[in-house]
């Protein structure tokens, strides 16, 4: 199967039934304010892995540039931004949005404030991975109001496997793997060991500091799409990671040993049993804790921003409302790491939407 399969089933902000013209370009575009009690500061960060070459391009040393957001002192700041111009050109163009001003991105709110001063504490961490393509502001929303619950969230961006990633000496790398996979030669699972290469590196890295006033003996990892592929990755070869989630991601390939640590499969409406052989062949494998849920009316990019942002463009993305989802999505996600990281025994929240599978 062909990573951009599923990608290519719910482009971002495109339906069956919304078309270019319905776009509304002044529309402003927003994200939701985090639930949580506390402010939300951001941070990013350029890592250089010198012991090891980039999977895709070897003549150079793995580079990331990650994002923390982080329970703040207060709110005072400026916004972090979302997306520059050029970024915002360069992902619509990649993952397709037609009618769209190219900018779009760029004048998308936030409610994280960059560089303000992080809370005193030991805040548990959740590690996010984006889907194939998609960069790692992709993901803002849910790591903003993750921050404002009590977590440190890291962002990861894979260099080479998003559409634009723009580091400090101004260079924007774009997705050459979309390429190589294009021409057939590369696969999932390399995607997928490589990003677990990825977060190990960063986990080596953001360990060593303390100035970030994170527990580094409670951490999670979720991811969208090939990110929910790598969630299972990491935890296989890393046990630093306690938990994991996969938001509507194969597995390339199925999990083929025991997973012992809680592990929640989160899928689109049609991630049901029988549906996604990658999802049937792994369930048996979760041996720790285990769920696995759809999501009624959403489809593959739902659990991501784009399922709010392309109802304020009037291309909504799913049937369900835009606002609906995020609830939904950041409920079930901060349920799941309260449960896991902090010890909180309540249950999955319940909505009429969400069905449990394969008790």
């Amino acid at each position: 199967m062909k990573i951009l399969t599923a990608l290519a089933a719910s482009v971002l902000m495109l339906t069956a039934t919304a078309t270019a013209a319905q776009a509304a370009p002044g529309v402003a575009l927003q994200l939701r304010e985090p639930s949580g009690p506390y402010s939300v500061g951001a941070r990013d960060l350029y890592l250089i892995d010198d012991d090891r070459a980039d999977p895709w391009v070897p003549e150079r040393r793995r580079e990331l540039m990650i994002t923390l957001w982080y329970p703040a002192v207060d709110d005072r700041g400026a916004p972090e931004p979302y997306a520059t111009a050029e970024e915002s050109r360069l992902i619509l163009e990649t993952i397709g949005a037609p009618g769209l001003p190219p900018d779009v991105l760029a004048s998308v709110g936030t409610h994280a404030r960059t560089n303000t001063a992080p809370k005193h504490g030991r805040w548990p961490v959740i590690v996010l991975s984006p889907g194939f393509s998609f960069p790692r502001n992709s993901l803002t929303g849910l790591a903003e109001d993750l921050a404002s619950r009590g977590y440190l969230v890291v962002g990861v961006d894979h260099t080479y496997e998003a559409a634009a990633i723009t580091f400090p000496d101004g260079r924007i790398t774009t997705c050459l793997v979309c390429v190589l996979q294009g021409e057939g030669t590369v696969t999932g699972d390399q995607v997928g060991m490589s990003r677990a290469a990825d977060v190990s590196f960063v986990l080596d890295s953001l360990g060593k500091r303390r100035d970030l006033h994170a527990d580094w003996s409670r951490v999670a990892m979720a991811g969208h799409s090939m990110g929910g592929n790598a969630a299972a990755r990491t935890i296989l070869g890393d046990r630093r990671v306690d938990a994991g989630v996969n938001m509507d991601g194969g597995f390339f390939p199925a999990i083929g040993r025991p997973l012992d640590r809680p592990f929640l499969m989160l899928g689109a409406e049609e991630r049901v049993p029988g549906a996604q052989r990658s999802w049937d062949e792994s369930w048996p494998q979760l041996t720790g804790w285990r769920r696995w849920i759809t999501v009624t009316g959403t489809t593959h990019s739902s659990f991501t921003d784009y399922g709010l942002l392309g109802g304020q463009a009037g291309l909504p993305l799913q049937p369900m409302d835009g606002d609906r989802i995020t609830t939904i999505t950041r409920e079930l996600l901060a349920a799941f790491a309260d449960r896991h990281l902090k010890g909180r025994s309540a249950p999955l929240p319940a909505y009429p939407e969400v069905l449990f599978h394969r008790p």
